[in-house]
């Protein structure tokens, strides 16, 4: 299962790409919204968990890499996340790209893929989009591929500590166009 668009190949995870995700998620400026940086065993463990989704529900968080070098960038793809949230059941769509990879348009080129693959192979009526409401740069890619903002369903994430900066959180939806 790959897609393809102009710059990225959005595809299944191989263990060439631990060293660079590891890398990736140790970077303290990639990890900034999420509540702390992972280590190489914590990354390989939520590639596994990744990779177990794509096997339970046709799509995961795909390995996104450059067409032209064959770098990994990071991720971009869809996730049904495993925690209740005000809005489940729920697809969630996400991305996570390398410093070096940031203000390029990949997040957006990759959401507009990974979109399309929600809504027309995989089926899906609704996708959302969540973040903490700090988290302006990811705000601004979930408006920028179509998704609208929804201001009265702003909650607390339960896997953020009561305090936490990141705790507040907004969603973005995306509905299925007929």
């Amino acid at each position: 299962m790959t897609i393809e668009t102009e710059r990225l190949i959005l595809r299944r995870w191989g263990p060439e790409d631990v060293e660079s995700f590891a890398a990736m998620n140790a970077d303290p400026r990639v990890m900034e919204f999420y509540p702390k940086t992972l280590n190489r065993s914590e990354t390989e463990a939520m590639i596994t968990t990744i990779e177990r989704k794509f096997d339970q529900h046709g799509f995961g968080l795909w390995a996104t890499e450059l067409r032209q070098t064959g770098q990994l960038a990071g991720f971009i793809g869809l996730n049904v996340p495993g925690y209740a949230l005000p809005f489940s059941p729920c697809v969630e769509i996400g991305w996570r790209l390398g410093f070096d990879h940031w203000g390029q348009g990949y997040a957006q080129e990759g959401a507009r893929a990974t979109l399309a693959f929600g809504f027309d192979r995989a089926g899906l009526e609704e996708i959302v989009a969540f973040t903490a409401v700090i988290n302006l740069r990811s705000c601004r890619v979930m408006e920028k591929i179509g998704m609208t903002y929804n201001p009265a369903a702003e909650f607390n994430h339960p896997h953020v500590p009561e305090g936490d900066r990141l705790r507040r959180h907004v969603l973005y939806r995306k509905h299925r166009r007929y």
